[in-house]
């Protein structure tokens, strides 16, 4: 069954928890940001991104350019992604001011086009002779696909198109390079596609389709390609193994892959292309190999916060069971890109453990990549913290204890802002008959197909789901793999259903009310054996939240502590005060003794001791000190 997701087909306004993230992003986030980018910020690591545009139009002018071109060569995408996640704000929540703003910068940005088509700051400023000669390392194809991202968010919330026919223009420029003149290539990294199957879907554009699946055609089928390029070019970027096929995910043709390999964004990021190309064109074979990729990503090489890429070592996937805490990398862009493939799978076929991780990698390692405060962020996303150790060791020095302001590669902020403000386009879905809510969001949604509704709740600290029907038609409901217990009432009477594929499906009338009881028990769970980091630890569930244990809430010490895992986890009240508001949850533990011997062979004392545990995706907000979510287990 065929479904599309929200953004072109519904629309949603949200309150609750999301609401609150939405306002956040748009009061705070979006203006934080852009102010980086204008290189305004105190205190923050240099952008200059809106600079290199204004540098790169002068160039195509045949102006001095001034200072250049700073930044790393996929600079221009911070802007992008920045558009991209106001656009979607200005969708939720109109902003005249914001808009104008963006409409200023859209226009800064048209005036850096060649008039080819050709669209890139680093190689407009610095290299125009080098153009498409390093598609390994140059990004160039990586910005253009995430610019036209932005252009059809753009329209779609506001209904200007000159981003929009810019990036048709850079598309056109595109397709004549690779298919009419027949140049040999694919993307080093990944992105590109997913955004070509978007302009499609926005503008009708052929060219658009045949380009994305050009793309994914050809990716694998000549393991030379990479190196054949090197040796024809004397510069390089960073010095990529172009023989390293496994980590450019270009080992084999994509629909003969089936293990996760490589950077963690750029697998995901293809396989988001993979998947949607598969689903407009009707490819079972491409789908089949999505899901074998699916599994591999998911059921072997997964954390359980939804994290991907456990290795600092090229930021990538390592091999299956390969999950450490203290030194994994889960890069925040990594399961923002796990959401998106989540996404198109769900429109290849509607299955609840395609939305149960979309939600896992959501309310865990995707939340917790940005502060409370929404100005500093997380890049990398450990699942244990050591002061003294973490950030310090070199085996450890990527897995930070705070999170920085910025980034020299800020990737990562911009793009947890696009995610939270499109919410809506992952909560839900809709096929010609059916509306489909994957996530659980309060909110007033109303979908092309007729039905609307209003959800209300306080999830993810509440289990109860309320959804008045105004209009009514059939609705599929969600039913978590993690809901051991779940009830559905219409009009207040208790009915009986039968999951199918994760989906109840129910037929409403207008006027009717729905109630979706889950379980919002705490529950302890427990790792593959096969996963040697974790032999004899536990973690702490409830609901979609994966929670942690930090030293501020256990006398500054977590590491000495075993959970009593035959005992019942005390749910506290929600308290509106503690980490903008959440839930803790105590455990019975043992404590041990501190002793300052490296060894003794004298068993430390034990005390009694409660444990209190936050959500996971609200550590580090409370100063430097230890952070576990892996527990021995008593």
């Amino acid at each position: 069954m065929k479904i599309q997701s929200q953004i072109n087909v519904t629309s949603y306004n949200a309150g609750g928890f999301i609401g609150k993230y939405q306002q956040l992003i748009k009061e705070t986030v979006i203006p934080y940001q852009y102010s980086v980018l204008c290189d305004e910020a105190p205190d923050t690591e240099k952008s200059h991104v809106v600079q290199n545009f204004i540098n790169a139009g002068k160039a195509v002018k045949g102006e001095d350019v001034g200072d250049g071109f700073y930044g790393m060569v996929f600079q221009d995408s911070d802007a992008a992604k920045w558009i991209e996640a106001a656009a979607y704000s200005l969708n939720v929540c109109p902003d005249p001011k914001l808009e104008e703003t963006v409409d200023n910068l859209i226009e800064i940005i048209a005036e850096a086009q060649d008039s080819d088509g050709y669209l890139n700051t680093y190689f407009t400023i610095k290299d125009k002779e080098k153009r498409w000669t390093n598609l390994l390392e140059g990004h160039e194809l990586y910005c253009s696909g995430h610019m036209m991202e932005a252009a059809c968010a753009y329209y779609e919330a506001t209904g200007k198109d000159v981003l929009l026919k810019v990036m048709l223009k850079n598309a056109e420029h595109i397709y004549n390079y690779f298919i009419k003149d027949g140049n040999e290539g694919f993307p080093g990294h990944p992105e590109i596609e997913l955004a070509l199957m978007k302009m499609y879907r926005c503008t009708g554009s052929e060219i658009c389709l045949k380009l994305a699946e050009h793309f994914v055609n050809t990716r694998g089928c000549d393991t030379t390609f990479y190196r054949r390029e090197r040796d024809a070019r004397n510069w390089t970027v960073w010095g990529n193994n172009a023989d390293d096929n496994d980590y450019q995910q270009s080992g084999k043709p994509v629909r003969q892959q089936t293990d996760a390999t490589g950077h963690a964004v750029r697998a995901v990021y293809l396989y988001t292309g993979m998947a949607d190309l598969a689903s407009t064109t009707d490819d079972a074979e491409l789908y089949e190999a999505c899901k074998r990729l699916w599994d591999s990503v998911t059921k072997r090489r997964m954390y359980i916060t939804g994290g991907i890429g456990s290795t600092v070592h090229g930021e990538a996937f390592s091999v299956d069971y390969d999950l450490p805490s203290d030194t994994a990398y889960a890069e925040t862009c990594a399961s923002i890109g796990l959401m998106f493939f989540a996404s198109r799978m769900l429109e290849n076929e509607v299955k609840g453990e395609y939305a149960d991780i979309m939600e896992r990698a959501f309310y865990n390692t995707v939340l917790a990549g940005m502060q409370l405060d929404g100005k500093r962020f997380f890049y990398v996303n450990p699942l244990e913290i050591i002061p003294g150790i973490s950030g310090v060791s070199p085996t450890h020095r990527h897995d930070l204890t705070q999170r920085p302001g910025w980034y020299a590669c800020a990737c990562c902020p911009p793009n947890a802002a696009r995610l939270i403000t499109s919410f809506g386009k992952y909560a839900y879905g809709e096929s010609s008959d059916t509306a489909y809510c994957h996530l659980f969001a309060d909110g007033d949604v109303s979908f092309e197909n007729g039905v609307k509704l209003k959800c209300k709740t306080a999830y993810p600290y509440d289990f109860t789901v309320n959804y008045e029907i105004e209009k009514g038609g059939r609705l599929a409901l969600r039913i978590p793999a993690w809901s051991r217990k779940t009830a559905v009432y219409v009009n207040g009477e208790s009915i009986a259903f039968e999951a199918l594929n994760g989906y109840a499906y129910l037929n409403l009338n207008d006027g009717d009310n729905v109630r979706l009881e889950l379980d919002g028990k705490p529950h302890f769970v427990y790792a593959s054996s096969k996963i040697p980091a974790l032999t004899g630890m536990t973690a702490l569930c409830r609901g979609p939240l994966v929670y942690c244990f930090e030293g501020v809430d256990n006398e500054g010490d977590v590491m000495s502590l075993a959970l009593k895992t035959d005992s019942t986890p005390e749910v506290c009240g929600y308290d509106d005060g503690l980490l903008s508001g959440t839930v803790k949850i105590n455990v019975e533990a043992i404590k041990s003794e501190y002793t300052d011997s490296l060894y003794t062979d004298t068993k430390p004392a034990e005390k009694q001791f409660t444990a209190s545990a936050v959500p996971y995706y609200t550590w580090g907000n409370r100063g430097e000190n230890q952070m576990r979510v892996w527990m021995t287990a008593k």
